[in-house]
């Protein structure tokens, strides 16, 4: 266990604060919230290759869920005929349903290296993970356009990052529209799963962020933008 804290923290965590640092130091302004912005940017466009793949992934497992359910009602009393249909299914359709799991597996730790990073770095005592070849910064400016304190939570900010997960995750979702046209069932498990996700997922983020730093708020809300913006080029591409 100590062997894998020790290899989060010198691999992931002590790299993205430093960079952090610097990006505070040497940006104009010296403003806290660019630097978070500027790191979060930073690391979606590294993971632009493993997001480009697990969204085009999610787009065709969403498309091809009317033909899975064709497939259950048709073998309904046999459940390994449904299991040997769907992953025929799959092979035809060229899509690897574990490939976005392994995808969103590999970006976690990063993900959470960053949260550590953006909630605990305004701490005194975390300066001590700079490396001697980065300044120190002294006192940190927790002000984010000289009136946010990325210190504190906020309110405003957790509810606009509440609704940019929202968005999110709704560009993912089939409407209610394309499922009639697919002549979905309401009851259909995937389609409830979706509509839980789509709504519940940013209350438990403004939930979560009303307790947290706010610099925490402004990485979620940065990253929940770039999303946005991907999926629209990616989505748009892939149609």
């Amino acid at each position: 266990m100590e062997f894998l804290n020790n290899f989060f923290h010198v691999i992931l965590y002590q790299p993205l604060f430093n960079i952090l640092i610097l990006f505070y130091q040497y940006l104009p302004g010296k403003d806290l919230g660019i630097a978070i912005i500027s790191l979060t940017f930073l690391v979606k466009i590294l993971l632009y290759p493993l997001n480009l793949k697990a969204i085009i992934i999610q787009k065709s497992l969403n498309e091809i869920q009317p033909k899975i359910k064709e497939i259950q009602e048709r073998y309904k009393g046999d459940k390994q005929q449904q299991a040997v249909e769907v992953m025929a299914l799959y092979k035809k359709e060229g899509v690897n349903p574990f490939a976005g799991f392994f995808v969103s597996l590999v970006q976690i730790p990063i993900l959470i290296a960053l949260f550590w990073v953006f909630w605990g770095g305004l701490q005194p005592e975390k300066l001590n993970n700079l490396y001697s070849s980065v300044p120190h910064p002294g006192l940190i400016n927790p002000l984010f356009l000289g009136f946010l304190n990325l210190g504190q939570p906020s309110v405003i900010l957790a509810v606009i990052a509440g609704v940019g997960q929202f968005l999110q995750v709704k560009m993912l979702t089939p409407s209610f529209k394309e499922q009639a046209q697919k002549k979905q069932n309401a009851s259909d498990f995937s389609q409830i799963m979706q509509k839980q996700m789509l709504y519940l997922a940013p209350v438990f983020t403004v939930l979560i962020l009303l307790k947290l730093p706010s610099g925490v708020g402004l990485y979620w809300l940065t990253t929940s933008l770039f999303s946005i913006a991907q999926q629209y080029f990616i989505l748009k591409k892939h149609a």
